[in-house]
């Protein structure tokens, strides 16, 4: 059976991508194609190596050319990925592709412990990453990293002091929390905190990031404005508990960031502590703070629910020990490498069906 590269890229048109509904040539994700009467070989370049899709659209492409080239020809299918983004040339954080802000309405509805081991599970999938503790009053992540007591470097270029983050777990991190005793309170008029946020992104050499997220604090304050005022923040991501009353103050910051001054896309809902699951009886489910109201909340503001994520004491030990629960085996860490890989997929829809976000101009 004779076949040509032209049979190869008419067989992979007929591939859509299930979140794109268009067809991988079209979409430029067929890369390298060659061809031999015993080999085809091409690459599949995704749009983030956390693709939740990533086997689906192998086999897909496996069976396309199948058909054309008959089961006596092998066929080698490299799958890459490139991150796409909408901030080329962007005069701050030229080498970041996505900003990505965490938040909810209300403190304890775990957002630092998600926004860890999203970062983590992003990194793990071989995405660059980075993270910004912007709870100036109140840091945990040094804790949730287990490098509460380090500094992180320093170094001279044009005069100018320019920060390293540290690096843990594959993360690339920056906290005020590394500037100050561990045990002292920061306490700091707005304009001091927002300044701190301010040089975080300015002063810090985070070279080449797929992902930089912002672990914001509660509510919605100087820093929410600081941040989207300073650079284009790619989306939002909403933790919430199903209780009401963390549902009630979700909601505000749901509506803040889809004020027409802000803006921001929302990626979607995470539902943490949504049912407690003892260790002992892993299959069973408790609904101690309600059930359905992260999905209400999702389904109020027509975004997607990223993930539910159960109550489980490992979580809580993995937060005080410093070793991230999506780095042990088990229940949690497979949920956050889904919610990790939920993100990535939604990240890339923002990309490809809206244009960049701008950065505000807010007059307050």
């Amino acid at each position: 059976m004779s076949f040509t590269q032209a049979d190869i890229l008419k067989a992979l048109s007929t591939v859509e991508d299930p979140d794109f509904k268009k067809d991988l040539v079209t979409l430029g994700m067929i890369k390298d194609v060659t061809v031999s009467p015993e080999k085809v070989s091409f690459t599949v370049v995704l749009t983030t190596p956390a693709c939740p899709l990533k086997e689906k659209i192998r086999q897909d492409c496996e069976d396309a050319v199948d058909k054309v080239v008959g089961d006596k020809v092998a066929i080698d299918i490299k799958m890459t990925s490139s991150v796409t983004t909408l901030r080329d040339n962007a005069p701050l954080l030229p080498g970041v592709k996505n900003i990505i802000a965490i938040a909810s309405g209300k403190g304890g509805v775990g957002k630092s412990t998600v926004t860890t081991n999203l970062a983590v599970a992003l990194a793990q999938s071989g995405a660059k990453v980075g993270l910004i503790d912007a709870d100036i009053s109140g840091p945990s992540i040094p804790v949730m990293f287990n490098c509460e007591f380090e500094q992180p470097s320093v170094k001279q270029v044009n005069g100018k002091n320019i920060i390293i983050p540290i690096e843990q777990y594959g993360v690339k991190l920056i906290s005020i929390g590394f500037l100050t005793p561990p045990d002292s309170a920061v306490v700091w008029r707005g304009p001091m905190a927002s300044a701190a946020l301010k040089q975080f992104f300015s002063d810090a050499d985070w070279g080449e990031l797929d992902y930089l997220l912002i672990d914001l604090p509660p509510g919605t304050s100087d820093i929410h404005l600081t941040l989207v005022q300073t650079v284009p923040v790619t989306g939002a991501v909403i933790v919430t508990t199903p209780q009401k009353v963390a549902l009630a103050d979700a909601n505000k910051g749901m509506s803040m960031f889809r004020q027409q001054q802000i803006n921001v896309p929302i990626l979607g809902v995470i539902e943490n502590m949504a049912y407690f699951t003892p260790e002992e009886l892993p299959d069973n489910k408790y609904y101690i703070f309600g059930k359905g109201g992260g999905q209400n909340l999702a389904d109020k503001y027509n975004v997607p629910l990223l993930g539910q994520v159960p109550l489980v004491q490992s979580v809580r030990e993995s937060g005080d020990s410093g070793l991230p629960a999506v780095l042990k085996e088990g229940l949690t860490a497979d949920v956050f490498k889904d919610l990790a890989k939920t993100l990535a997929r939604q990240i890339a829809i923002r990309n490809a069906n809206f244009t960049q976000t701008q950065r505000v101009e807010l007059k307050v």
